[in-house]
């Protein structure tokens, strides 16, 4: 059954209202949520309002926060977000760095105190209007096994970069550190459906397909799944998303992460505040002609487009071609929920006594 994107944005932001939340901030982070539907990356998208809705339950979430600047230069800047939802310092963030890049040539800012932030690409995205490059990613809940670990150690840390071009639509690459993400075990779950191996690990280091294994002490395996496939490379992006987020701005490091699922304990040690992001802006005619490189852009995507499809495949994709064609089809065909995503918000929405039911 579909549902509008004007329905569910309305039910989200007056459940974020019911929290607590006033109506400006409310209406910011349901667009988030949206964006990530719209673009086909469900498990990002509103299904995550009730992890936010446990945190709200628990009083991990300031309503009211008083995000602020604690350090900054003309082109860098540490944003502490307050511990509210990870949208509004990251929203805050990147518009902060957005403004940096305009009057310093590229704007920096890294965020501490902060939570789970939604699709890491919307932020990054938010710079194309402005002929800048957008970079964006963010440390995340302790689930991932650094390679030849048996413990999790790490998140799911995305990565997100849009670049955009002249006539060709833009180079969007919005990526995790794993092989998948943390909502495919979810959904798995929910499925009854077993996840392939390489993408997890028992609590021993075992390789395991369980898709509830990490409610089981195991943990997530970094891209490539194992050193012969290359994880070793996706503990180093991981490693690094870590460190400009946490270390860079004094937010809590690898496992001392503040969980976002509730299978995972809050350790009593702290290594800084919250968890942490980075966000960065690069004016484009700081480098060249704007217009030049757009245009070199086009070259570029045009080459990678054209290039011979192997066998059993149509076409060579770009990097945001498929989120930018999802966002055109449910825009016209409805966001479609799985019935166990629904039967949770409509317990939420019970709570709360907002409606929820077909648009």
């Amino acid at each position: 059954m579909p549902y509008s994107y004007e329905h569910l944005f309305e039910f989200t932001s007056g459940i974020l209202i019911k929290m607590g939340f006033n109506k400006t901030d409310s209406d910011k982070c349901a667009k988030v949520f949206l964006a990530a539907e719209l673009r086909g990356i469900s498990t990002h998208g509103i299904t995550r309002l009730s992890d936010y809705y446990k945190l709200w339950e628990v009083g991990r979430i300031n309503l009211k926060p008083q995000i602020k600047i604690v350090h900054q230069t003309p082109s860098t800047a540490v944003v502490d977000g307050d511990s509210t939802i990870g949208m509004l310092p990251a929203l805050f963030s990147m518009e902060l760095a957005i403004k940096k890049a305009k009057d310093a040539g590229t704007g920096w800012v890294s965020t501490r105190n902060s939570s789970n932030f939604g699709i890491a690409g919307y932020y990054a995205m938010m710079a194309l209007e402005h002929d800048m490059i957008g970079i964006c990613m963010t440390n995340a809940s302790p689930l991932v096994a650094p390679t030849f670990s048996a413990d999790a150690m790490l998140g799911t840390n995305p990565i997100a970069f849009a670049i955009p071009a002249l006539h060709q639509p833009p180079f969007v690459a919005d990526f995790a550190t794993t092989p998948i993400n943390r909502g495919k075990f979810t959904f798995a779950a929910m499925m009854g459906e077993n996840l392939g191996y390489g993408f997890a690990q028992d609590q021993f280091g075992n390789p395991s397909d369980d898709p509830s294994i990490l409610e089981k002490k195991g943990s997530m395996l970094p891209l490539g799944g194992d050193r012969e496939h290359g994880s070793h490379k996706g503990y180093c992006l991981g490693a690094i998303v870590d460190i400009m987020s946490a270390v860079l701005s004094g937010a809590n490091f690898g496992p001392f992460v503040p969980p976002m699922v509730a299978y995972l304990p809050v350790l009593d040690k702290k290594t800084g505040e919250g968890l942490g992001h980075f966000f960065g802006a690069m004016r484009i005619d700081a480098f060249q002609e704007a217009s030049h490189f757009k245009l070199k852009m086009d070259e570029w995507i045009t080459t990678f487009r054209n290039a011979r499809p192997a066998e059993g495949y149509e076409r060579v994709l770009i990097p945001g071609d498929v989120e930018r064609e999802n966002e055109i089809r449910i825009r016209k065909e409805g966001i479609l929920l799985k019935p166990k995503v629904v039967d949770e918000l409509k317990l939420i929405a019970d709570r709360f006594a907002v409606p929820f039911g077909k648009s």
